[in-house]
């Protein structure tokens, strides 16, 4: 049976509290993985990990956060920001994100900002589909 996109939210912010040691109630549908949950990079590991252990699914190391990669390419930055290429590689590699806000200032420094809870569960929901 399918899962509804509840059950799943719900599932992920298990996930996020077990993994990052947080309390329930500070894991919304619009917290940002780094900003609001302090997660650091090393923990995106850990939470793909449990991601796939709780929904028995595998997930590319570079599918649910492709940042790394491609910050690197000079094509896709420039002067810190995200070259035209670079926003449509990312919205190609990211189609379970929101980039609404960003497009306005695509700042690198912001880029952890479009990690948030409700990608994830975009994300998730759109895997098991």
């Amino acid at each position: 049976m399918a899962m509804t996109r509840d059950e799943i939210f719900e599932e992920v912010k298990e996930v996020l509290v077990d993994a990052l040691g947080l309390d329930d109630d500070e894991v919304t549908a619009d917290a940002t993985l780094m900003g609001d949950l302090g997660a650091e990079s090393i923990d995106f590991l850990d939470i793909v990990f449990r991601l796939e252990k709780s929904f028995d699914i595998k997930i590319p190391r570079e599918e649910l956060f492709p940042a790394e990669s491609l910050l690197s390419n000079p094509e896709y930055v420039k002067d810190g920001k995200l070259t035209e290429a670079g926003l449509a590689e990312f919205k190609a590699k990211m189609p379970h994100t929101d980039f609404s806000g960003f497009e306005a200032d695509p700042d690198v420094n912001k880029i952890s900002d479009l990690f948030t809870v409700n990608s994830i569960v975009n994300f998730i929901e759109a895997r098991l589909s």
